[in-house]
């Protein structure tokens, strides 16, 4: 135990001198508790660090190494020998162990500098916090010793200093960090940034100062992703995933979230906490500081008596010294709880996006219901609000003891008078938790109605080449604004009022709190209300305004959070796929002949809950090198036997077992947003040699030559630039090129012309082609190649009929598939088959799958062999490997169009836009508003100052109702001022700048070509109407009314202070300026961070949206676990953007936070000064420290609201720019209107007319000219790109002519308007676009027909049987893209919507392509009936059966007319390329007669 060998003993404050600590105190607690932590601390963590592997170290770090070393040595060495002189002399000393301890301490400081400089990459904060605090404890003994007897120790002293001296040396050392020039070294990867915090050390990471570097990069150019350092592994989407999912294994989400990512949130708790005492801690010191200045005015000017001896002057500096202090550590405490918690919000959305990704992989079926609009506002509005709750929701903590410390500090100033506040804030909160439930109900209608809009947003867009085809633009625009502007806007503004109201409410009770507490106080108490009580009185009322304001919003949020977490549980609990509906059995080598796939009596259904299964009793078997097809009528069931061997069906019964992989090639091609190599590939590895018989056998070889970069061009979202031929054939080289075990191929040859199908079935499906030794099984319509197959399928109804080989079916007359080779021509090759729908939204462009020459015949013959000469080389292709996936940094696929990003500052013309789409006037009174209720507050400020003098000078408090009602009327109508800013500003200018943005955007957007929706991801548009959408309604407005606010609160500060105290006003000038600057640097870097991380949020979205539309292709490859690999790849990139984006703001606060205390300090120095030279007021120091204390806060939220207001403008300028799309041609044209029925006839004459796609590309169609008669049939062939479907196009102005134009009945068409035009010709296009809705909505979006009209269609469209076989009939449910009708219902439905039309002009593009041959010919039959007699007709074929009747054929090459006649008299001619074409579909044999 320590002994005392002082005579001031152990106590700490000293009875001899004036405002100091005794000996004893410092030597045996300050010094020796610091030395003890030292030595302890020291020793364990170098143990700890003992056993790690050194690291390597540059020559320079090495040298520093040395130079501490030896210093800590020769500091030893000094404080031994001090030691020793000690002992040896008996030097009487106060506590003689702190001596001893400390050269001990010094060799523990020694080895951690050791151990830590050489196997860790960054500085000992232990020694970093030590030697500080050391040499201030010292200095502080020093005085002491000054004072005391300073010739006893004075070789003592010097020993010491001199052991300090070297100690502040080394720590100078210590902050440079072990790394130093560690680019010397050039370990690892130089491309990539490491992450600053790494190896940052800790006064760093307090001030934020490894920030800095990116900051300065910043102010001298744009920084883009490749300037920002790499996350930290912890930080990565893949660990936040699992960690999350971990949990979620054993708890309820809201558990599971705290326990993944809960530590450093609990820290964040506590740093709250401590900064909260802090806060309150400030006004104690004010009030310190001013009863000293009372003191000492009344000791100095007072009468001369003993008991006033003058307070010591250094009292009042070191209260100047201790109020900047406390400011600063509050400042590093606050900024650290900040980055903790918005890290934590950034690794609750990784996380939840996360699951939410992997989840929407396993969904089962009846959970598919959920649109995909719904799942990815999931993960863009309930993940970001879970987000923001991180952010905000420790207030729910904080708040409540802020309000505690405010009032007990409130009690030790007004008494008992106090708690008349408490009973009004106490009253307030029911009050509150009212508002806030209404708030809450009122949110969540408004989620439904985002939601609603969402997904019609999204149905829109992907259907947006029917709109355009049928000019059903103002129907849908319609139904969208109905949502927007009846329920969304609405319900807007009952928000924006009663969030208004309850602004006001809470700027309000803090006033009305510090009113009935200074007038009770008054009334009651008969100690006089003067300025050291007023002020630090207010300064806490101030404090107590940002709890009670924030209270509101954070039990917003909290509800909001809620709400999402409710939704997404329900998401993440939902249903997921039937993991055992089928056996996989991993074989790598499997033989000719082994089993692949067995169903045994199986029945699968698509709902859990089905009553009937939709395949019965399902028996099938398939062996290695087995062809086998699948034949059925329209809605048989063939694609879901596929599905069920995918496992995407419900399992009800029976067994399936499949052996090796599956890849799978579906009815309606999927193509990812890549190149075409990487579509191809599909994430497996490059091997050439097989990609390029790959890609010759399924004939892609030409269309490659004709893309820009060959296989290595973008193809845009869903494929969109590409023909639907190449799409077919892209999915399919995607099957063939993964080798799998199990090919299964879902009518893949549909979309292709009859030669393309011959050589593809030849060299890839056949007996001699690429899949030869594999399993295989083809749907299809078609009878084309049916006796190469080993085994046929036939199914009805779910069930199947017959099967067995194709001799054994034939031979049996009764059977189903001899009366289909019967009734349709013999199975030699009659046709290539129905023809398949593609992707659901296809889009216009074809890109150029063609102009292909018609040589090709004769190449393809010369490739196929020697396609087969390479085939008997290497009979079964062993399985593609998976390739390693891409890293964080390559993934970015820029699509087609690279999202417009402005760059700089936000040009002053959006800011404009926004005020002018709210209101000048509007705008201009809210101003006016906020100003006048600042300037109230000031007044009722200077109205107490006025009061305190006058009770100072009285010594009571008399006179005090004249003084209350002048402070109550003020206080009051700065209330009712704010609550009718917030008015002005929700209701009259946010609500109108809301409306107008959203409706000019959408306007522009119906307006916009085809083209730029080619170009433009489904993603991005979507993300401007759900994300930047919800920034204009609901976030912008409140941004703005911050900034004004603080902006004002601002200017009164200044205005006060500078009027009571004109010599701050010179310290205005630098502090301005560095403010400035600060704010310059934070601006520039924060703006760019900012749109960074807008933009890489759309890829993730994208990626989502994308993968929902493919999840059946992710299943059957199997490849889950790349696609979430790829996802959480696409988090990391995001979150690259967003820590920066975050951290900019902390470094900002502490700067401006260290300013804030620096003016804190200068204004009270100043006060000292003036104190000690001419005598000051209390009064008015404390009116301008009072205000002073604000500066901080204020300034910093002037700074940070007017970065979030324009971080948050950046929507406005996204929408802005979204308006200003070059429009295609009007809609309609007053002056040019067709004049009566129009078209009356029918005749179309082209007039040399030629056209391209887009500015920059090839012509598609040169010099066509041809006059088509009213009524007349014309059938339009050739291979595939030359140029059938543009002609459509061209029809419809969905393209625009190069030169001559189109005359419909002696109309030029391109002088009308495009609805008038696109109302008058009906279509039945190649994909079938459906929506959600009813099948009546589907038939009839404008609602312009009565249901008789609609039944007489469907029956003509052979539905109607299918449509009353449905509960709901004609309200019968249609789910998002038609997916619960089968490909050709679909079709068979749009054929229904163009019977409706009536009108005299039909076009029909493929439009049986995914009917069986029976449909087919029931609808042949009603084209050529009597309700088609007086209609013109063009059919566009792959299939010439089903033009071979029409009065004349076309035939087009590479966008040319090669002939025009009629089918018998080009047959006649046999060199005529219509000639060659039916020969090679077969039919010149079985036509000829009849030609």
């Amino acid at each position: 135990m320590a002994t005392c060998h002082d005579p001031e003993g152990w106590k700490a404050v000293s009875s001899f001198r004036d405002f100091d600590t005794t000996p004893c105190f410092e030597e045996g607690i300050i010094l020796s508790t610091l030395l003890g932590v030292l030595c302890i601390f020291g020793v364990l963590k170098s143990l700890s660090l003992f056993t790690n592997e050194p690291l390597k170290r540059s020559r320079k770090s090495r040298w520093i190494l040395a130079a501490k070393l030896l210093l800590l040595i020769t500091a030893f060495i000094i404080s031994t020998c001090n030691v020793v002189l000690i002992v040896s002399f008996r030097q009487k000393v106060p506590v003689l162990q702190s001596y001893i301890l400390e050269p001990v301490s010094l060799l523990a400081a020694t080895s951690l500098t050791y151990f830590n400089h050489t196997r860790t990459r960054k500085s000992s904060s232990l020694l970093l916090a030590f030697w500080p605090l050391y040499a201030v404890t010292l200095a502080i003994w020093v005085r002491t010793v000054v004072l005391k007897d300073l010739h006893t120790f004075k070789f003592i002293l010097a020993l010491k200093c001199a052991v300090a001296a070297l100690g502040c040396i080394t720590f100078a050392l210590e902050c440079v960090g072990p790394e130093y020039d560690a680019e010397a070294l050039s370990i690892g990867d130089k491309s990539l940034i490491e992450n600053p915090t790494l190896t940052a050390n800790m006064f760093s990471i307090w001030s934020f100062g490894w920030m800095t570097p990116l900051m300065k990069k910043g102010v001298t150019q744009f920084i883009n992703e490749e300037d920002l350092p790499s996350l930290r592994n912890s930080d990565e989407a893949e660990n936040l995933g699992d960690d999350l999912q971990k949990a979620m294994a054993k708890h309820t989400l809201w558990k599971a979230l705290f326990i993944a990512y809960g530590t450093p949130y609990a820290v964040a708790a506590l740093l709250k906490i401590f900064q909260d005492c802090l806060a309150f801690l400030q006004p104690q010191l004010l009030r310190w500081l001013l009863a000293y200045i009372s003191r000492y005015q009344s000791a100095r000017f007072g009468p001369a008596n003993d008991d006033h001896s003058e307070p010591n002057e250094l009292e009042g500096f070191a209260i100047a010294v201790i109020m900047f202090i406390a400011s600063v550590i509050q400042t590093i405490a606050l900024n650290q709880y900040f980055q903790r918690t918005f890290e934590t919000g950034m690794r609750v959305r990784a996380g939840l996006v996360t699951a939410i990704y992997a989840k929407s992989l396993v969904l089962s079926n009846d959970e598919r219901t959920r649109a995909s609009g719904d799942i990815v506002n999931l993960m863009s509005v309930d993940a970001t609000r879970l987000q923001d709750l991180c952010t905000y929701g420790l207030i729910a903590i904080s708040g409540p003891l802020q309000i505690t410390l405010a009032f007990i500090s409130l009690y030790s100033l007004l008494g008992w008078s106090a708690f008349v506040g408490v009973g009004i804030m106490i009253f307030s909160i029911p009050l509150n938790t009212y508002i806030a439930r209404a708030l809450k109900k009122m949110q969540e209608q408004q989620m439904k109605n985002r939601d609603k809009r969402t997904r019609l947003m999204s149905e829109l867009l992907a259907n947006i080449k029917s709109i355009k085809l049928y000019a059903w633009e103002y129907s849908f625009m319609r139904k969208i604004l109905e949502t927007r502007n009846n329920q969304e806007l609405k319900m807007l503004k009952k928000i924006g009022v009663v969030t208004a109201c309850n602004m006001a409410l809470w700027s309000g009770i803090p006033l009305l709190v510090a009113f009935s507490s200074f007038a009770t106080a008054a009334v009651v108490s008969s100690t006089p209300l003067t300025s050291d009580i007023i002020f630090p009185a207010i300064s806490l009322f101030m404090l107590l305004q940002f709890p009670l304001a924030m209270f509101s919003q954070v039990t917003s949020n909290i509800i909001e959070a809620i709400v999402s977490v409710q939704r997404l549980s329900s998401f993440l609990n939902a249903d997921e796929l039937q993991p055992d509906a089928r056996i996989l059995l991993e074989r790598r080598v499997l033989h000719l002949g082994d089993e692949v796939l067995s169903i045994t009596n199986a029945d699968f259904s698509w709902s859990k809950d089905a009553v009937e299964p939709t395949l019965e009793n399902i028996n099938l078997t398939i062996k290695k090198g087995e062809l086998v097809g699948i034949l059925g009528r329209v809605g048989a069931g063939k694609t879901s036997l596929l599905s069920a061997i995918i496992g995407d069906m419900t399992r009800k019964e029976g067994k399936v077992v499949v052996s090796g992989a599956i890849s799978y090639a579906p009815q309606n091609p999927w193509i990812l947003s890549a190149t075409v190599r990487d579509n191809i590939l599909f994430s497996h590895e490059y091997d050439e040699t097989f990609y390029n018989m790959v890609v010759e056998a399924c004939a892609l070889g030409q269309d490659l030559s004709l893309l820009p970069q060959g296989d290595l061009t973008e193809v845009g979202e869903k494929g969109i630039t590409l023909s639907g031929g190449q799409r077919a054939r892209i999915s399919l080289a995607r099957a063939v090129y993964a080798r799998a075990d199990l090919v299964l191929l879902d009518d893949c040859l549909a979309a292709v012309d009859s030669h393309v199908a011959r050589h593809v079935f030849d060299n890839v499906i056949g007996p001699n082609g690429l899949l030869a030794g594999k399993a295989r099984i083809l749907v299809t319509n078609s009878i084309a190649f049916i006796q190469q197959f080993d085994e046929l399928v036939f199914l009805r109804r779910g069930i199947i009929i017959e099967s067995g080989s194709y001799q054994s079916l034939i031979s049996n007359v009764g059977s189903e598939i001899s009366k289909l080779v019967k009734g349709h021509g013999s199975g030699s090759g009659s046709s290539s088959g129905a023809s398949t729908p593609l992707i659901r939204s296809g889009r216009t462009t074809p890109g150029s799958d063609g102009q292909n020459s018609m040589t090709d015949a004769i190449s393809t013959v010369e490739r196929a062999s020697i396609l087969t000469e390479k085939l008997r080389e290497r009979k079964s292709f062993s399985r593609a490997r998976l390739a390693k996936p891409a890293t964080i940094r390559d993934i970015t696929s820029p699509g087609l169009t690279i999202e417009h990003r402005e760059q700089g500052k936000v040009k002053v013309e959006v800011y404009k836009e926004y005020i002018k789409a709210a209101s000048k006037a509007g705008f201009a009174f809210f101003i006016i508003a906020t100003i006048s209720q600042q300037g109230a507050s000031v007044l009722a400020t200077l109205t107490l100052r006025y009061w305190g003098e006058h009770n100072q000078e009285t010594g009571s408090n008399a006179g005090m109702f004249r003084y209350l009602l002048v402070y109550g009327l003020f206080s009051l109508s700065s209330t009712i001022l704010g609550g009718i800013s917030a008015i002005l500003m929700w209701v009259f200018c946010a609500l109108r700048s809301a409306r107008r943005l959203h409706d000019s955007m959408l306007g522009a957007l119906m307006r916009a070509p085809l083209s730029f929706f080619e170009l433009t991801p489904t993603g991005r548009i979507l993300n401007l109407f759900s994300r930047d959408t919800y920034v204009v309604d609901q976030i912008l407005a409140r941004v703005i009314q911050g900034l004004c606010r603080t902006l004002a609160v601002c200017l009164s500060i200044v205005v006060v202070i500078g009027a009571s105290f004109p010599p701050f006003l010179i310290a205005v000038v630098p502090l301005g300026w560095f403010y400035l600057r600060v704010m310059r640097y934070y601006l520039a870097t924060s703006r760019e961070l900012k749109r960074l991380d807008a933009v890489t949020k759309s890829p993730i979205f994208a990626w989502f949206s994308e993968s929902l539309s493919g999840l059946s292709t992710i299943r059957a490859f199997n490849q889950q676990a790349i696609f979430v690999k790829t996802n959480q790849n696409r988090i990391d990139r995001n979150q690259i953007c967003y820590l920066p984006s975050i951290s900019v703001n902390r470094w900002l606060a502490v700067r401006l936070e260290f300013v804030g205390a620096m003016i804190i300090l200068i204004v009270a120095l100043l006060a000292m000064w003036a104190l000690i030279t001419t005598g000051v007021d209390a009064g008015l120091v404390g009116l301008v420290l009072s205000y002073a204390l604000n500066t901080t806060s204020s300034l910093n939220w002037v700074v940070r609201s007017a970065s979030e207001v324009e971080q948050n403008i950046v929507s406005v300028e996204r929408i802005l720019h979204q308006t200003k799309v070059e429009p295609e041609a009007p809609q309609e044209i007053p002056d040019h209107k067709p004049t009566g029925i129009w078209p009356s006839e029918g005749s179309i004459e082209f007039s040399n007319y030629s056209t391209r796609y887009r500015q920059g590309l090839d012509l598609v169609l040169r010099n066509i000219s041809m006059k088509i008669k009213p009524s007349e049939k014309i059938g339009v062939c050739g291979r595939t790109g030359a140029g059938k479907s543009s002609l459509l196009l061209a029809l419809f102005r969905i393209i625009e002519p190069v030169e001559g134009t189109i005359y419909i009945d002696s109309v030029d068409i391109t002088t009308i308007g495009l609805h008038d035009l696109r109302s008058a010709v009906s279509i039945v296009p190649q994909t079938p676009d459906l929506f959600e809705g009813t099948l009546r909505e589907n038939i009839d979006p404008v609602g312009e027909y009565s249901d008789v009209d609609i039944w007489v269609a469907l029956s003509q469209a052979r539905l109607k049987e299918y449509v009353e076989s449905l509960p709901q009939g004609l309200d019968a449910s249609v789910r998002e893209g038609g997916s619960s009708l089968s490909s050709g219902q679909c079709q068979l439905l749009c054929f229904a919507r163009a019977l409706l039309r009536k009108s005299k002009i039909l076009v029909l593009d493929e439009a049986t392509s995914a009917v069986d041959l029976d449909t087919d010919r029931a609808i042949q039959d009603i084209i050529r009936g009597p309700a088609f007699a007086n209609v013109t007709i063009l059919t566009i074929a792959h299939r010439l059966n089903t033009i071979m009747e029409s009065d004349r054929v076309l035939v087009m090459d590479a966008g040319k007319m090669v002939e025009f006649d009629t089918p018998s008299g080009l047959l006649s001619n046999q060199t005529s390329v219509f000639y060659s074409l039916a020969k090679e579909a077969g039919l010149v044999g079985v036509r000829g007669a009849d030609a």
